[in-house]
């Protein structure tokens, strides 16, 4: 593992980490704040997946979240969001190959070879993560932004024992029947909608929902809403019965201006979930 920067950042530390990953098999860049608390004592973490087009740094500098990390003492990991490189697959459609990896195991060529980020993002990075860092692989939760907020709510849904709460921001809802999904889970794992609902938190929530509370917040002035289906997965969250809240917050957008908004409500969501607050 490469040290690319270290900043102290509400007396903690932002860093920028490189190292060769086996999964992907090509390197790969995270982005990780550490507490002030963790100077001390091993300190739980919450997982920021980015969404359509964004590296680690995106949520890292835009979603003000260190400062409300720095305040329960948690930390926050910023993995990328597809493996990049000389030799890695790509598009000249920016919702598919380098930024826009959907958090799965791809079983297709040209993307099989590289495009491995759920097993990246559910075991390597945090196998990594815990023998580097002063982490507590017990308390882990997971949140993200609409690729990322899809990515959160798939992993969660099928990984309960790993994730104790599960947000999101603007999720992409139900991929397989929308155009920021169908093309891109068609290309990754096949034509085979079976093997989709995996990765559709509709889907998921209506078969498996999550042990925890589980919330959501989307902007009811999203431009992308026709693609993020939100009213799709609060049907299957009623539907389920889940515990949950899900918000539809009047006026805002899909930006990072929306994300940073509701910031210190997930976080303090997570912090309860984690530390009992």
């Amino acid at each position: 593992m490469e040290i690319l920067s270290e900043n102290t950042c509400f007396g903690g530390i932002q860093g920028v980490y490189s190292h060769k990953s086996t999964a992907c098999k090509c390197d790969m860049t995270f982005g990780l704040f550490l507490p002030p608390q963790a100077k001390t004592q091993r300190v739980p973490v919450l997982w920021y997946l980015s969404g359509l087009t964004c590296t680690h740094e995106n949520a890292m500098t835009k979603a003000g979240a260190q400062g409300w990390a720095a305040l329960h003492g948690i930390a926050l990991v910023f993995p990328d969001t597809s493996p990049r490189g000389k030799g890695v697959a790509d598009s000249d459609n920016y919702t598919l190959g380098q930024g826009a990896g959907f958090y799965v195991n791809a079983t297709q060529d040209p993307w099989k070879p590289h495009f491995q980020m759920w097993d990246y993002i559910a075991s390597e990075l945090p196998a990594l993560l815990m023998a580097e860092f002063p982490l507590i692989e017990d308390l882990q939760a997971i949140t993200g932004h609409s690729m990322g907020g899809h990515g959160a709510l798939t992993l969660a849904m099928n990984l309960p024992d790993q994730y104790k709460s599960v947000s999101a921001f603007a999720p992409i809802a139900n991929p397989s029947t929308s155009d920021w999904g169908s093309e891109q889970l068609s290309a990754y794992l096949g034509d085979n909608k079976d093997n989709w609902a995996a990765h559709d938190s509709t889907f998921l929530m209506r078969d498996k929902g999550h042990p925890g509370h589980v919330l959501i917040d989307q902007g009811a002035s999203d431009p992308f809403l026709n693609l993020l289906q939100p009213e799709k997965l609060s049907e299957a969250i009623a539907a389920k019965r889940q515990q949950g809240t899900f918000r539809m917050q009047a006026g805002y957008d899909h930006s990072y201006y929306f994300v940073a908004s509701f910031m210190e409500d997930h976080i303090g969501f997570h912090a309860q979930a984690l530390l009992g607050e």
